[in-house]
């Protein structure tokens, strides 16, 4: 387990400092090639459902303004170090277990209401492994059947996606595809 953690820990610091590296116009396409994705899809499919988005840490790529087109629905860490989907209305946001702002008092929402997943990567590799903060709430999540249905897609710049494959551990559950600012990989 400690060589598990270890290797991910070294991952973590090199695609970090890759993201960090990131341009403002390689973040905005990213957003961009999201929308286009997006519209893409058959509106009738995804009529009543809402799109799972996360709030934007450092250097990742911020879609919260897609709240003016879509049905969005953001993540909050619970207690018992699980993530649930709740309605993004207008109600404000607070810190959650992780300290990232989360709806609160909004409806929580299952994997019915949600069409689609879209995640941050620190990076992702060719077999569609994702390196994330190292928490494992996603891969918790999908690990519940009924969610893994659920398409969930990697969010990251081109500069991340790794040429070598990333470790997986064997709880470590693959992508649906991944979204950069050079390429959708659905």
């Amino acid at each position: 387990m400690t060589f598990i953690k270890n290797i991910k820990k070294k991952e973590r610091e090199i695609f970090k400092e890759l993201r960090a590296q990131s341009t403002s116009f390689e973040r905005k396409r990213v957003k961009q090639n999201i929308e286009r994705y997006i519209n893409s899809l058959d509106k009738q499919k995804w009529a009543n459902k809402y799109f799972a988005i996360y709030w934007p840490l450092q250097d990742e790529v911020d879609l919260t303004d897609l709240k003016k087109k879509y049905p969005l629905a953001l993540p909050k860490c619970e207690f018992n170090s699980t993530i649930n989907f709740y309605l993004w209305d207008e109600t404000p946001l607070r810190k959650d277990k992780e300290g990232i702002p989360a709806p609160f008092n909004t409806k929580l929402l299952n994997h019915k209401k949600i069409f689609c997943i879209f995640l941050p990567c620190i990076s992702v590799d060719a077999r569609l492994h994702r390196l994330g903060y190292g928490g494992g709430y996603y891969d918790k999540l999908r690990a519940i059947k009924a969610w893994r249905l659920i398409p969930c897609i990697g969010v990251l710049t081109e500069r991340c996606v790794s040429k070598n494959l990333l470790f997986k551990a064997d709880w470590d559950i693959v992508l649906d595809g991944y979204i950069t600012n050079n390429r959708i990989l659905i």
